[in-house]
């Protein structure tokens, strides 16, 4: 059995979610998201929150079952407080920058790369070598975090360039003579 899908799904006040054929929309002070639901999986509304069971006891289900509940979390999670990534850039003139909608990053090449941010994600830069990804979609929050990441990804001697602010750098020692 498996011990994340057998956990219901409690869904906090001010949060609406409605299950109808092959897929859950969950409203919420922050706002609407909605995912599609696999056919090897039930999913049913109750008193203590959302349950969702296998539709029988084939590989394929069990697998889906834990997926869908974590799915269908993360949209809960999402709605009511949002998800925030951070990130940090380090290096001698490394800085980021915002400009309207769009992040100007400063990492050492010789031009300055600019990241147009997606609609429904929101940037914010308190100081010039920290940027704050957020918003309500998990995976978009991520990937944005991803692709700004991409730009420079920290290096092994000097840990210079962007990396995520839990991140650990394992640091190599440079060539001796």
């Amino acid at each position: 059995m498996s011990r994340i899908g057998k956990k219901a799904i409690t869904v906090p006040s001010g949060v609406t979610v409605d299950i109808k054929d092959g897929s859950v929309t969950v409203k919420g002070p922050k706002g609407e998201l909605s995912a599609a639901i696999v056919e090897d999986v039930l999913v049913k509304m109750q008193d203590d929150g959302i349950k969702i069971d296998p539709r029988d006891q084939s590989k394929r289900s069990r697998s889906m079952w834990d997926m869908t509940r974590t799915v269908i979390s993360n949209l809960v999670d999402g709605v009511s407080e949002g998800f925030k990534k951070n990130l940090e850039i380090n290096g001698v003139g490394y800085r980021a920058n915002l400009q309207g909608k769009d992040l100007q990053l400063a990492l050492g090449y010789s031009h300055e790369v600019i990241y147009k941010v997606p609609e429904g994600i929101t940037v914010e830069v308190p100081k010039p070598t920290e940027i704050v990804v957020s918003g309500i979609d998990k995976q978009r929050v991520g990937q944005v975090a991803a692709e700004i990441r991409a730009y420079r990804p920290p290096e092994p001697y000097k840990g210079k360039g962007v990396k995520y602010a839990d991140e650990y750098i394992f640091r190599k020692e440079g060539k001796k003579k």
